[in-house]
This record gives C-alpha cells, sequence and structure tokens, in this order.
C-alpha cells in the first residue's frame, strides 16, 4: 500500500500542492459579509444550518461547562496537569523580554513588549474534538498576558469543557466555521471582536482565516496535516507508527519517508500494512497512505534534507541528530528513536498549531511571541541628535521632505539660543 518510489520519480511528493482556497473562499465570502452587517443574526442562521445549533444560545452558560470535570477521569486530569505545565514552561521560554542599550554616542535604545488585548482560539470538534489544541493556543496567550481569552467551538466535547475549566476560561461560543471566524474578527453583540485568531481547522475554516488576514490577526492559512521522516537505519515498526499517526487525521494528510535504505523502505512497507490492520482509524489512514504517501528513495542523506527542506514540513522527524544544522525549513524537528511527533502533539511543550503547505520556509509554530507586539523606543541625548543631524537632514532634503528636516534644525537653533 506504501508506495516505494526513486527520489527522481518523486516530484509530485516532492513539489509542493498549492492549497487550494478559491472555491471555499467562493462560499465563506458571503457568510463573512452577513456576519459583519448582521451580527448574531446571521452567526445563528449559519450554526443552526452547518452546526446543528439547537436554541437561541450562542455563549455556552457556565452550568453547562463547570460539571464537566466530575465527568472526566483522573488520568485525563492528570494528563492535563502534566502537558499544561510543559506547555507553560516552554512558552514563558519564548515570550519576548524588554531591553535597553545606552550607546557612547547618545542614543537609548530599546524595546518593551505589551500583550494582546484580546484572542481568539479555533477548537475543530468533528471527528476528533482536541482538547489538546486548546491547551495549546491558550496557555501562550496566557502566558503573553492577553486579559480576553475566547474559544469557539462547534460541539465541544466534555474533555474541551474540561480544559477550559482547568485554564479558567470564561468566554466559549458554540460556533464553529467561517461564521465563528467571522464573529471573532468583527465582533458581535455576543462574541467579543479580538485581536488575533488562532487554531486549526477545515479548508473552510482557512478560506475564512485568509480572507480575514489584515482585519484581524491570525496565525496562518492552514493546510492538510504533513510529516517527513529521514532516517537510514531505524526501527521500521516506529517509522510506520509515525506515519499512521499523522495519516489518521486526515484523508488528506500525507506521511514521507526520506532514505537511502531500499531495505528500510521495504520493511516500513510491510509495517505500514500490518498495523492497519488493527487500526480503529484504518479507513481514515489507509486513505492518506494510498494517496497522500511514500517511501522515497534517495542517493544520499543530503539529498533526502534537500528535498526535506523543500517541502518545509509541518513536521520533521530525523534519526540523525547530526542532520539538524542542515535544516532549514520545517514547523516543528523531532530528533532520534524516542521522540514520535505524538509526544510533540499533546506534552512535551512546543505548541503543536504548526505551519503547513510550506508556511514553514517563513515562520515557525504558534507561540507566545504571537501575542505580544515589540514596541521600539528611543530616547536621544542633545549631543546625540546634534551628532545624527547632518545624516537625518540630508537623507530627509533628498527625499522631498524638508519639514522632517527643519524639525531636527529648530532643536539646534533653539538650544543654541537657550545657550546664548
Amino acid at each position: 500500500m506504501l508506495r516505494i518510489l526513486a527520489l527522481k520519480d518523486a516530484q509530485n511528493f516532492i513539489t509542493r500542492k498549492a492549497v487550494r482556497l478559491a472555491e471555499a473562499e467562493e462560499v465563506v465570502a458571503p457568510i463573512l459579509e452577513a456576519v459583519r452587517k448582521r451580527g448574531d443574526e446571521a452567526v445563528l442562521e449559519y450554526a443552526r444550518k452547518f452546526d446543528k445549533l439547537d436554541g437561541n444560545g450562542l455563549t455556552v452558560s457556565a452550568s453547562e461547562w463547570r460539571g464537566a470535570g466530575s465527568r472526566i477521569s483522573l488520568e485525563f486530569h492528570a494528563a492535563v496537569e502534566v502537558a499544561a505545565k510543559n506547555i507553560r514552561e516552554y512558552a514563558e521560554l519564548q515570550l519576548p523580554r524588554e531591553t535597553w542599550v545606552e550607546f557612547p554616542d547618545g542614543r537609548r535604545l530599546g524595546s518593551v513588549v505589551r500583550p494582546l488585548e484580546s484572542m481568539g482560539a479555533y477548537i475543530p470538534a468533528g471527528r476528533y474534538p482536541l482538547p489538546s489544541t486548546l491547551l495549546m493556543t491558550v496557555i501562550p496567550a496566557q502566558v503573553a498576558g492577553v486579559r480576553t481569552i475566547c474559544v469557539a467551538s462547534p460541539h465541544p466535547s466534555a474533555e474541551i469543557f474540561a480544559v477550559a475549566q482547568f485554564l479558567g476560561i470564561e468566554k466559549i461560543f458554540r460556533i464553529g466555521g467561517a461564521q465563528a471566524i467571522a464573529a471573532l474578527a468583527f465582533g458581535t453583540a455576543t462574541v467579543p471582536k479580538v485581536d488575533r485568531i488562532v487554531g486549526p481547522g477545515n479548508i473552510y475554516v482557512a478560506a475564512a482565516k485568509k480572507l480575514l488576514a489584515g482585519e484581524v490577526g491570525i496565525d496562518f492559512v492552514a493546510g492538510p496535516t504533513e510529516i517527513v521522516i529521514i532516517a537510514d537505519d531505524a526501527d521500521p515498526r516506529c517509522i510506520a507508527a509515525d506515519m499512521l499517526a499523522q495519516a489518521e487525521h486526515d484523508v488528506e494528510a500525507s506521511a514521507i519517508l526520506l532514505t537511502t535504505s531500499r531495505s528500510l523502505a521495504e520493511r516500513v512497507a510491510l509495517e505500514v500494512s500490518r498495523q492497519l490492520e488493527t487500526l480503529p482509524t484504518a479507513g481514515v489512514a489507509c486513505e492518506a497512505i494510498r494517496n497522500n504517501s511514500a517511501a522515497i528513495l534517495c542517493p544520499s542523506m543530503d539529498a533526502a534534507v534537500e528535498a526535506s527542506n523543500q517541502l518545509a514540513p509541518e513536521h520533521l522527524a530525523i534519526h540523525d541528530a547530526g542532520l539538524l544544522p542542515k535544516i532549514q525549513h520545517a514547523g516543528s524537528v523531532f530528533i532520534g528513536p524516542s521522540s514520535p511527533e505524538a509526544a510533540g502533539d499533546y506534552a512535551t511543550g512546543p505548541n503543536h498549531v504548526l505551519p503547513t503547505s510550506g508556511a514553514a520556509r517563513m515562520r515557525g509554530g504558534l507561540s507566545s511571541a504571537d501575542f505580544v507586539k515589540v514596541i521600539s523606543v528611543q530616547e536621544l541625548t542633545s549631543s546625540g541628535l546634534r551628532q545624527l543631524a547632518p545624516s537625518i537632514t540630508a537623507l530627509a532634503r533628498a527625499e522631498g521632505l524638508e519639514a522632517h528636516a527643519r524639525s531636527v534644525e529648530l532643536r539646534l537653533g533653539a538650544e543654541v539660543r537657550l545657550g546664548e
């Protein structure tokens, strides 16, 4: 089932597929406009149509979710505590710090860090409700100091409610799809307008985020999830398991092994087939493996790394730590046989909301830095301004901006008069 291809014959796997959003954009554009104009009325209309919302309330009442914790196992509670602790620790490491430097020429320069005032977390709750995504999206915002945190989820599970209660979230809305993104972007009588929307979703959520980028901050426009594994000598059972862990997400997911070893590729292919026989999610995983996945034979490890960098995968697993200096593009990197991608999905600490579809060429995963603004600050002494004045005025006049030049010369003239 898992194809084994030579690198020269696998360019359709290595060449990045464009995320096809045009049709989805046509579908969601009227929804966004309706929510912008009619607010809650439109959100309710679409929530009933697409999410089968029953009733008139968009907000999940406290009485609905406060009791969720009692319905959840102690094992789940313990897992949430461990994961939350690790995610919070890593988010604190990522947070930008205020800095100040005084230069001998009279410049005092620095930056101050200020949190966004509000954020919205979109939490899918379709085939697989994702309480882990609630941890990954909300904790970095809390670490950054965001005051207003909103959660939108069309069918929140008891586990999602339990995590929301654990995190102290008070604003939960039972809405999904493009209408949820629009409500958070524009604000309605019920849903606050937020500064940034984060979290994964289907193609309609992705299209809505793309169309509203600029109206509101977004993390990225996400495509199907993906993993690339680079290995020439590894346990085929572990590689197969990691590929299936990605494939079970979605029929559009992809799992690619880059290897110099035909023997390893053949053993992994056999393991994939064997493990699928007992996998409860085989219906989804089979399609993803059959249509979007492969073991690709590379002439060298350098060629494998080059192919990976060309793909800029969301998840990259390397079994040789020595390859890391050569990695240029990846959403998150997993090193060694004891670092499965699933560990990063849940509990190691780094965020699992990651760039897909080649966006890892431009940025890394979601972090606490996404929820702050780093504001530059500058202060000059009078002598510092005097030293810079010739450069400032020359550049200003070269651009035809006379008032800029005069604003500097006025200060120097005023200083001279005061001295006299």
